[in-house]
């Protein structure tokens, strides 16, 4: 399995527009953000960088393998 980096929330969230998600709220430090076909939100801490589990997790919702997340990295 590709190994997954850790990375800013800024960073995250250009990732999340980039497929699709659309900023639907903010509850404290935690940003909401939707997609139609979704089953969950995808939530996002607003911290200095993302522990990686919670990449990973967000990853998942959104239905993307860790190597296509890699590679839609590359390209923002």
């Amino acid at each position: 399995m590709p190994r997954l980096p850790s990375i800013s929330w800024k960073k995250f969230e250009k990732f999340l527009l980039f497929v699709g998600c659309k900023f639907v709220r903010e509850k404290g430090d935690h940003r909401i953000y939707w997609r139609i076909g979704m089953t969950r939100p995808v939530v996002v801490p607003r911290d200095s960088a993302l522990p990686v589990f919670i990449i990973r997790n967000n990853i998942r919702v959104l239905g993307i393998s860790p190597g296509e997340y890699n590679e839609i990295l590359k390209q923002i």
